[in-house]
């Protein structure tokens, strides 16, 4: 089920940036973001806790709650970057392709591949 998307905060951009990370057990990552203000603007960088996708953090009770005007994360002032976790959304998974070859993989290392 797709979330209620919050109000009052700019319209994110939902186009897909993909990042191509070469790796060496895993010969292509690709990491999909949901990005919402400005690239001129600060940018924070917000993870999936559990495993998800960026979707997710476009509901009313987060985005509503945090991207508006004024709000501790005024998508005015920042760049706010939603990545979908490996494994989930548009990111990769085994399901691409290598399924039960594909890389074990802790938190640790989605952190480290999006940090670069």
């Amino acid at each position: 089920m797709k979330p209620e998307l919050g109000e009052g905060f700019p319209a994110p951009n939902l186009e897909i940036v993909d990042q191509v990370i070469a790796g060496e057990t895993l010969p292509e990552l690709r990491l999909h973001y949901t990005t919402i203000g400005s690239p001129s603007g600060d940018a924070v960088l917000i993870m999936h806790g559990t495993g998800g996708n960026g979707q997710g953090f476009l509901s009313q009770g987060f985005a509503g709650e945090l991207f508006g005007p004024g709000q501790l994360l005024d998508a005015t002032k920042y760049y706010i970057i939603l990545t979908d976790a490996v494994g989930h959304g548009k990111s990769s998974k085994p399901s691409d392709g290598l399924h039960l070859k594909f890389p074990r993989y802790t938190y640790e290392d989605m952190v480290r591949a999006r940090t670069g």
